[in-house]
C-alpha cells in the first residue's frame, strides 16, 4: 500500500489524468450506482422490524390487612348465602382443591356483610392497584409521565366512562398527543393482546416508549347469587396488576430486561361452544356473574394445540420439527391412531410462565407439555400466593423466576395465557442481560418461604 501511493506521487498530472481516461469511467454511472446502493440499504433499515425491548416491570402487591384466610372467606360465604347451605358446601369443596393460600387478598368492599360493590368503590380498587403499580414502575425505571408516548390499559370486566385509561392519563397529567388505548372484555389473556398492540404501535412510532398495565378489578364483579358455574370465580380470582413499559429505543438495548421476539394469538370464537364457555350473564334471580362452562378445559387444550402449531415452528429445533411433521404425515397417510407426536418444548425455553388461572390449568398445560414440576414452579406458587390475578398473573411468575436468581443472559420466557372468547395467546421473551435478584417487589418479603408444599385437599 506504501509503495502503491509512493508510485502515484511520482506520476505528474498529465499522467494520472491519462491513467483516469483510461479507466473508461462514466461518471453519471458511479453517481446512479451510488444512488441505489443508497437507496436500497435505506428500504432494508427502514422496513426492518424495530427491536422491542421490556425496560422493566412492576407488580402491585396488596396491604396484609385485606387478605382473606380459607375460614374468613367461609365464614362470610355461610352469613351471605345462609340459605343456601349446597352453595356454601361447593364453595368449600372449591377452595379446599384451589391451591390458593391463606394471604391471597380481596379489596375492601368484599370484606363487608353484604359486599358493597358500588361504582365508587370499584374506582377506588382501580385506583390502588393501576396507581401504585405505574408509581412503582416510574422509580424503578426513572421515567417521568412526559416521556410515555403510548399508553395501553386492559380491564376485562370493569369499564366505566371515561375510561381507565383516561384516568391514568389524568392522574399523570400526560401529554395531550398520547396515543391511549383501553382493551375490555378481553379476558386473563388481554395482557398479551397489549403486548401486541403496543408492539405494532413501536413498530409505527420509532423512539417511543409504551406504558403497558394489567389488571382487573374485582369490586364489581363479586357474584352475590347461588349459582355453582358463577361461584367459581369468587373462588379464584384475587387482587392484582402489573405495569410494563416498553421501548425501542436503542439505547435502551442495555439496561433492557428482555426483548420480545413473538407474540401468537389463537381465536376460537368462531366455534359456539368456546364463544361461550367464559360467559357473563345473569342467573334465574338477576344476578351478574361469570358463568364457567364444564367444556372449559376441553376448550382450553383445542386452542392451546392451535396455538402449539403456530408458535411451534417459530421456536422449536429442527430435530423437533422434523420428528413433528413426520408424525403428522404418518397419522394423516398410513393410522389416524397413532399418537401424536408432542413437541419437547423444553429445548426451546427455560423458562414457563403459564397463567395461573386455576390449579386444573396448570396441571392441563404440564400434563400436554410433558413440563417438570420445576417448569411449572412459578405458575403454583403465584397461584398459592396471590391467587388469579387475572392478565397480570404471567407478570407475577416472571417476577417470582427473578426473585430466585433463576433468570441468566440469554434465558428464554415462553407466557402462555387463555381467555375469554375463547383465546390462547402466548409471548415470547429473550433475557438481555443475567438478572440480580430483585430487592423490592410483590415477593420480597415471602421468597425465601417458596416453594411449598401444596396438599391436593387442604381440609377446611
Amino acid at each position: 500500500m506504501v509503495g502503491i501511493s509512493i508510485a502515484i506521487l511520482r506520476l505528474g498530472p498529465e499522467e494520472i489524468v491519462n491513467i483516469w481516461r483510461s479507466l473508461d469511467i462514466d461518471l453519471v454511472h458511479i453517481l446512479c450506482s451510488s444512488f441505489l446502493i443508497i437507496f436500497i440499504c435505506t428500504v432494508y433499515f427502514m422496513s426492518k422490524p424495530r427491536s422491542v425491548y421490556l425496560v422493566d416491570y412492576a407488580c402491585y402487591k396488596p396491604p396484609i390487612i385485606w387478605r382473606v384466610p380459607f375460614s374468613t372467606f367461609m365464614e362470610h360465604s355461610r352469613l351471605i348465602l345462609k340459605d343456601n347451605l349446597k352453595s356454601v358446601d361447593f364453595q368449600m369443596r372449591i377452595l379446599e382443591r384451589s391451591g390458593l393460600g391463606e394471604e391471597t387478598c380481596l379489596p375492601p368492599a368484599i370484606h363487608y356483610i353484604p359486599p358493597t360493590p358500588t361504582m365508587e368503590a370499584a374506582r377506588e380498587e382501580a385506583q390502588v392497584v393501576i396507581f401504585s403499580a405505574i408509581d412503582s414502575l416510574m422509580q424503578k425505571t426513572g421515567i417521568k409521565a412526559k416521556d410515555i408516548d403510548i399508553l395501553i390499559v386492559n380491564c376485562s370486566l370493569f369499564s366505566p366512562t371515561p375510561s381507565l385509561s383516561a384516568m391514568v392519563v389524568n392522574k399523570y397529567k400526560l401529554r395531550s398527543n398520547i396515543k391511549s388505548y383501553n382493551l375490555s372484555g378481553m379476558g386473563c389473556s388481554a395482557g398479551l393482546i397489549s403486548m401486541d398492540l403496543a408492539r405494532d404501535l413501536l413498530q409505527a412510532h420509532p423512539n417511543s416508549y409504551a406504558l403497558v398495565v394489567s389488571t382487573e378489578i374485582i369490586t364489581p364483579n363479586y357474584y352475590k347469587g347461588s349459582e355453582r358455574a358463577m361461584l367459581l370465580p369468587n373462588c379464584l380470582f384475587r387482587m392484582g396488576s402489573a405495569a410494563i413499559l416498553l421501548s425501542n429505543k436503542n439505547r435502551d438495548k442495555r439496561r433492557a430486561k428482555y426483548r420480545l421476539v413473538h407474540v401468537v394469538r389463537t381465536h376460537k370464537g368462531s366455534d359456539d361452544k368456546a364463544y361461550k364457555c367464559v360467559y357473563e350473564q345473569e342467573d334465574s334471580q338477576g344476578k351478574v356473574g361469570i358463568n364457567l362452562s364444564k367444556d372449559l378445559m376441553v376448550i382450553a387444550a383445542e386452542a392451546l394445540k392451535s396455538n402449539i402449531t403456530t408458535i411451534g415452528p417459530l421456536v422449536l429445533p429442527a430435530s423437533e420439527q422434523i420428528l413433528f411433521l413426520f408424525t403428522l404425515i404418518g397419522r394423516k397417510i398410513f393410522n389416524p391412531k397413532w399418537k401424536p407426536y408432542i413437541p419437547d418444548f423444553k429445548q426451546a425455553f427455560e423458562h414457563f410462565c403459564i397463567h395461573a388461572g386455576g390449579r386444573a390449568v396448570i396441571d392441563e398445560l404440564q400434563k400436554n407439555l410433558q413440563l417438570s414440576s420445576e417448569h411449572v414452579e412459578a405458575s403454583r406458587m403465584t397461584l398459592h400466593r396471590f391467587g388469579n390475578t387475572s392478565s397480570s398473573s404471567l407478570w407475577y411468575e416472571m417476577s417470582y423466576i427473578e426473585a430466585k436468581g433463576r433468570m441468566k443472559k440469554g434465558d428464554r420466557v415462553w407466557q402462555i395465557a387463555f381467555g375469554s372468547g375463547f383465546k390462547c395467546n402466548s409471548a415470547v421473551w429473550k433475557c438481555n442481560r443475567t438478572i440480580k435478584t430483585p430487592t423490592d417487589g410483590p415477593w420480597q418479603d415471602c421468597i425465601d418461604r417458596y416453594p411449598v408444599h401444596i396438599p391436593e385437599i387442604v381440609k377446611l
